[in-house]
């Protein structure tokens, strides 16, 4: 299967599927890389692996959805069989969630439904919550409100700020993102209406635990 990834920013989560399928663990090819800013240094990590890159300044643009409909074209020749967001720092809108319903994933910084939106570890920190984590979930119109599919727990510890919330959440993420896209690949994971499904049955509201996935 062929990803594509958006990016806004360094590209962690980029390096770790670039990584995965490189190693065979995750069996796809990237495409492209598409941002939305031309100074993003995931941009670098892609042409150091020979991916293909847009950059597509949303500046540019009137709308949100003048923005996503050049989206959603300059995708097309690459024709995804999965769109990855991974730190692509933009709300869409429904038109290019709709280009790619079910073939969408996004990866959050919280223990979903819990802290949709921004700011997620300091929000966990100053409601005294004993862990936080991430969560990867089907994209819908609702922000951060699409199915969870896979998710990763943190422990909260002592002396924590969100700074060392993040970074430890963030090497958790590197390990669960390629893994929920493997399912997709291999065909066992899909979405139905407004649920998630691994092997055709339904995920829990919460998704799985990745410490619990046994492939």
């Amino acid at each position: 299967m062929k990803l594509a990834v958006l990016i806004s920013g360094s590209g962690s989560n980029l390096q770790a599927f670039i990584d995965a399928c490189e190693a065979g663990t995750l069996p796809a090819d990237i495409a492209v890389v598409l941002s939305n800013k031309s100074e993003a240094g995931g941009l670098a990590r892609a042409e150091a692996a020979d991916i293909p890159t847009l950059v597509i300044d949303h500046r540019e643009f009137e709308s949100r959805e003048a923005f996503d409909a050049a989206m959603v074209a300059a995708l097309a020749p690459f024709a995804p069989d999965l769109v990855i967001l991974a730190g692509f720092m933009r709300i869409l809108t429904p038109a290019f969630i709709a280009a790619f319903r079910g073939r969408l994933l996004n990866i959050h910084p919280s223990l979903l439904p819990k802290y949709p939106g921004l700011h997620t570890h300091q929000r966990a920190l100053d409601a005294g919550d004993t862990e936080a984590g991430a969560t990867v979930h089907f994209v819908t119109e609702e922000l951060d409100g699409g199915p969870p599919i896979l998710f990763a727990q943190v422990a909260i510890v002592e002396g924590d700020n969100a700074a060392l919330l993040a970074d430890r959440v963030q090497l958790r993420e590197h390990q669960l993102y390629p893994q929920a896209a493997r399912w997709f690949v291999e065909g066992r994971l899909a979405l139905q209406g407004d649920r998630a499904l691994l092997d055709g049955e339904p995920l829990p509201p919460s998704g799985v635990d990745l410490d619990k996935v046994q492939d």
